[in-house]
Formats: C-alpha cells, sequence, structure tokens
C-alpha cells in the first residue's frame, strides 16, 4: 500500500536528522521560524495527537475531536529544554503504532468519520494520510534548513 510506504519513507528520514549535530539542529529553514530542533519535537508531539485522533476514530467515531495550539505546546512544553532524545523515541514508536494501524484499517474502517473543531467531517482514512503528509511538509522544511545561506 502506497500510504503505508510514505509513512516508512518519511519515518526512516526523520530518524536521520534526530541524530544532527548541534550546530544543524540549531537551523531555521526562514528568518524567525523553528530551528530543526523544534520541528523535530514538533513532529513527536503531532505523531502523538494524530495517533490519538486514530484511535478515537476506529475506538468512538462521530466524536469532536479539538485541533492542538503548536505554538502553545512549544512554549509550554519548553521546546529548548526538552532532551531530543525523548522526542526520537516517541516519534519512532508513534509511528510505528500509526504504520500498524493504517495496514489493519486503512481500507477497512476508512470511512469512519470524526468532527474536527476546525476543518470539520473528516474521515479515518483522511488523518492517515494526514500523518503522512504532515510529516512531508516539515522534512521540506528541514532540507532547506539544511541547505544553508
Amino acid at each position: 500500500m502506497q500510504l503505508i510506504q510514505d509513512l516508512e519513507k518519511t519515518r526512516d528520514e526523520t530518524l536521520r536528522y534526530f541524530s544532527l549535530d548541534p550546530l544543524d539542529l540549531a537551523r531555521t529553514y526562514a528568518p524567525g521560524k523553528w530551528s530543526v530542533r523544534f520541528v523535530l519535537h514538533h513532529l513527536a508531539d503531532s505523531e502523538t495527537v494524530l495517533f490519538e485522533r486514530i484511535r478515537r476514530v476506529l475506538s468512538e467515531p462521530r466524536q469532536v475531536l479539538w485541533v492542538f495550539d503548536q505554538e502553545a505546546w512549544a512554549k509550554g512544553l519548553d521546546y529548548s529544554q526538552v532532551p531530543l532524545d525523548i522526542s526520537r523515541r516517541v516519534y519512532e514508536s508513534v509511528r510505528n503504532a500509526i504504520i500498524y494501524y493504517a495496514g489493519v484499517h486503512y481500507e477497512s474502517k476508512g470511512r469512519l468519520e470524526f468532527v474536527h473543531s476546525v476543518t470539520g467531517v473528516r474521515t479515518l482514512k483522511d488523518e492517515f494520510d494526514k500523518v503522512a503528509s504532515h510529516n512531508e511538509h516539515h522534512l521540506a522544511q528541514i532540507r532547506l534548513a539544511l541547505q544553508g545561506p
């Protein structure tokens, strides 16, 4: 399944970036934007949010699920202080679980719905697809940051 391939590909590339040296982790893709380190912490946190939504939809379809404020998470969880290895482990384990659930449920239960507090009615398939596209979006930012000036 293409989705599984995309999830594995983005997982593998993302995991490599957790091992960057401190100078590369401090790079940003544009002035005033998050550093690579912050993007990696964000990816770990967003994976947990998306995974929680996936599990809720499988268990309790048609729920209203709330948007999360990524800036508030970065500040409240103090991304500047959190050890990067913690986020790497969270990201890897949650992504592996998402891959498992996608393999089992993407086709058979993909039409299950939930209501996103901002974007409205969405399906389980939409959420699985978002995991891959969201990760790819941030990988593009990391690649740009690492190209340097």
